[in-house]
């Protein structure tokens, strides 16, 4: 049977449909191309260009293939866009979700492997974040995911379907070998923006605040190497396979790195001095952001590579020195 990765062309998905072939599987690409990228996609790897809001692509996709599990990466992630244009988000998550879930049960697929976010949480009450602590999300991106992750358990409850909803933390990072990485038009995450740098991309990286009550005044967060996702994917099914029930877990580190830190960072990975300019801070911008990731390294039994920061950045800066217009070198 086969796993069908719903935007499988896209950065984390692109990175976990790798880690699926080398586990062995079968996988079934289903992408519209809005975000992702063809140059990721293995020729081994049968490929469906399509919505996950078209419905009937999806239940043809049901028809024609034995579909043993469904992982959803086909998701808006722009938390700032999602503030001016809420319906953009709305439509394309929550409504993708729904007919994604209306064809699963019509079609008898009954494991889903779900990429949410920390953005779920909002202001975090306490550091570190547990699954168990409250959902109060601060911006439209992360009550998207929110209401996704409430579909799926409701789904379960009336029709059995079982999921995983993996909280992820910042991804970052890109394959080792270098062949693909992050690329987003425009980039907004902090790591390949301080890397555009020294690629003589831009001048400077702009510090948004540095008033914070973090001990050098700017945000602190934790960041989790993309084939790390990847891995707690693979375990995830696993874990589903072996009759789990449905669940969410976080995806960190457990460790949080200031911006002015992973700036530090990748001048060391670079070998160059990184300009920095300062700004006001960001609206909705926590002051801490850190995973209690125990429930997923327990449960999931899911063991992180990549736990020093330059090392991560050290894979991102290989594919970002090698690709320095992204996938349209």
């Amino acid at each position: 049977m086969a796993i069908l990765v719903c935007g499988g062309a896209g950065y984390i998905g692109s990175h976990t449909v790798r880690q699926l072939l080398a586990a062995g599987e079968e996988v079934i690409i289903a992408d519209n191309f809005s975000t992702g990228h063809r140059a990721t996609i293995n020729s081994a790897v049968k490929l469906y260009e399509c919505d996950i809001r078209d419905k009937d692509a999806l239940l043809k996709i049901f028809a024609e293939n034995q579909i043993e599990a469904v992982f959803h990466f086909a998701a808006y992630i722009e938390a700032g866009e999602s503030v001016v244009k809420p319906l953009k988000y709305f439509n394309n998550n929550v409504y993708g979700m729904q007919i994604l879930l209306e064809a699963m049960t019509e079609a008898g697929v009954d494991k889903i492997i779900f990429s949410s976010s920390a953005a779920v949480y909002g202001e975090p009450e306490r550091i570190p974040i547990d699954e168990r602590d409250a959902t109060f999300p601060v911006n439209p991106y992360g009550d998207s995911k929110l209401i996704m992750e409430i579909m799926m358990r409701r789904v379960s409850a009336a029709h059995g379907v079982r999921y995983v909803s993996l909280r992820y933390f910042n991804a970052s990072g890109a394959s080792e070998d270098g062949s693909i990485g992050e690329d987003h038009h425009p980039e907004t995450h902090l790591i390949p923006l301080i890397l555009q740098v020294p690629l003589g991309k831009r001048d400077h990286i702009t510090v948004f605040g540095t008033d914070y009550p973090t001990p050098d005044g700017t945000c602190i967060r934790d960041y989790v190497h993309v084939l790390d996702l990847a891995d707690a994917h693979v375990c995830a099914l696993n874990y589903l396979r072996g009759g789990g029930s449905s669940d969410a877990f976080n995806l960190g580190s457990g460790h949080g790195f200031s911006v002015k830190q992973i700036i530090d960072a990748a001048e060391k990975v670079t070998g160059g001095k990184i300009k920095i300019e300062l700004g006001a801070r960001r609206p909705g911008d926590p002051a801490r952001l850190i995973a209690s990731g125990d429930k997923a390294r327990k449960i999931l039994n899911w063991a992180p590579r990549f736990d020093d920061v330059e090392k991560i950045i050290a894979t991102a800066w290989n594919w970002h020195r090698s690709h320095p217009h992204g996938y349209d070198d």
